[in-house]
């Protein structure tokens, strides 16, 4: 791996972000009626977008938006610009992630087809989000907020809308959980910017419609587990190597799954309410290929999982085919509103590194630069731990970005252990565990979860 070029600096990446923070606190105060900071804020959008096919709407969005006569379509010019200027950051990190690792990656995809989502609904939608920019994050109270829930609700029963509806139920409970904004002592401008712009985007015919899916038959062979947990729901996704049976170039795929959660529920308890809807965990945990046949995949390399197009294989050691598989793994392509930073999650593997601790912060030296381990993002639901990455001589990790620099997010390493190497995983109690604080956690789940069916039983009977 070429550490050296995730060092080198970026052209244009930080003028792109100052703009985007400059949006970013027009949104704070509000457009209904902009001052001079915000004015010129929505001119620095325009003026950065200048040259691409956004640039007429965008500079006449922005002049409306100064003067707090911006129309709904204004708006989602403005989101079109703002995503498109973080499209393009994205673009040039993935772009040197790619140089660094020395994988070919595949052609990026179309936009889908979205015909058949209900107008009024995504236009009911688009008002409500007009409204939140139109007020600012400061002017948001519980009123304005509590708006989206008809919306929401008349949404999600229908199957191609939920992705919006979900998004902006999230969005509109966070929001209410901070109201009123003008108390707020910090807004977290970027990230609220990054939900409106999204939403606003989804509300467009065909921005959120079903990913085009081919089929992919072969061996599977997983690389690792990223866990990610809420307080009310989890999700695990698989990052594996696929080998096609055609004998064509390996690609990198990912395969995930979720669930709700209650709060009740905690560390490898969490793999109860996963396991019985994919096969792959237990695999994954148990270090074990599945073959698939005619499994779903989309363009961008998600498997659309389903275990009737899958079966246990033999035996596949993570490490193996790290160091062997990886190097030649096509990585996936990015749809096209998935182009952002925080998407970034390149599979690497890294060895004769040497780790240092400094205050608590994790850094491994690779090849003479220092790369920023992530252990906040290693899950309780498994047994590694931040102690056994820093006695690592090799890891299976996630390229991120994050803070204004790479890092890397472990998923597994090789370590040694009363004079043993051993290998540890973070979705390694995936398929079970004999482990003591595992065996634990999981009869703590399964007691949890009997009480609340139990529970569940007795309101639907009364």
């Amino acid at each position: 791996m070429r550490a050296d070029l995730l060092a080198e600096d970026i052209a244009g990446l930080d003028e792109a972000l100052t703009v985007v923070d400059a949006f970013d606190r027009v949104l704070v105060a509000g457009l209904l009626r902009p001052q001079p900071a915000e004015a010129a804020g929505l001119t620095a959008l325009a003026d950065a977008v200048a040259g691409t096919p956004l640039a007429v709407r965008v500079a006449e969005a922005a002049d409306r938006a100064a003067a707090g006569t911006a129309t709904e379509e204004q708006l989602v010019a403005l989101a079109a610009a703002r995503t498109a200027l973080l499209g393009s950051v994205h673009d040039a990190l993935l772009v040197r992630a790619t140089e660094a690792c020395g994988r070919p990656r595949a052609a990026e995809t179309e936009p889908v087809s979205g015909a058949g989502q209900a107008p009024n609904l995504l236009a009911a939608a688009r008002s409500w989000l007009a409204d939140l920019a139109r007020a600012g994050w400061r002017g948001i109270d519980h009123e304005l907020v509590s708006a989206a829930a008809q919306v929401v609700s008349a949404m999600l029963p229908d199957p191609a809308l939920r992705r919006s509806a979900t998004l902006l139920d999230g969005f509109a409970a966070e929001l209410a959980a901070s109201c009123p904004g003008s108390a707020l002592e910090r807004i977290p401008a970027r990230r609220w910017g990054d939900l409106w712009a999204r939403a606003m985007l989804l509300t467009l015919p065909g921005a959120a419609g079903t990913p085009a899916t081919g089929t992919a038959t072969g061996r599977l062979l997983p690389l690792g587990i990223d866990v990610q947990e809420h307080p009310t729901a989890v999700q695990a996704q698989v990052h594996a190597v696929f080998e096609p049976a055609d004998g064509s170039a390996p690609r990198l795929v990912r395969a995930a799954v979720s669930a709700p959660k209650p709060d009740t529920v905690l560390e490898a308890g969490l793999w109860q309410l996963l396991r019985p809807h994919m096969s792959l965990l237990a695999a994954a945990g148990d270090g074990r290929a599945m073959e698939l046949a005619g499994m779903p995949v989309t363009a961008e390399g998600d498997l659309v999982w389903s275990d009737e197009h899958a079966r246990p294989s033999g035996p596949a050691d993570a490490f193996a085919t790290a160091r062997v598989a990886l190097p030649t793994a096509t990585d996936p392509a990015t749809a096209p509103l998935d182009r952002h930073p925080v998407r970034i999650a390149v599979p690497v593997f890294l060895e004769g590194y040497t780790a240092r601790q400094d205050d608590g912060a994790l850094t491994f030296t690779v090849a003479g630069v220092p790369l920023p381990v992530d252990t906040d993002r290693i899950p309780t639901a498994g047994p590694l731990t931040p102690d056994a990455v820093a006695a690592s001589g090799a890891c299976i990790g996630l390229l991120r970005w994050d803070a204004g620099t790479y890092r890397v997010q472990p998923l597994a390493v090789e370590t040694t252990v009363r004079k043993k190497a051993v290998a540890i995983h973070a979705g390694g109690w995936a398929g079970g565990t004999t482990d003591k604080a595992g065996v634990k956690a999981e009869k703590a789940a399964t007691d949890a979860v009997a009480v609340l069916r139990e529970r569940a039983g007795r309101l639907l009977r009364s």
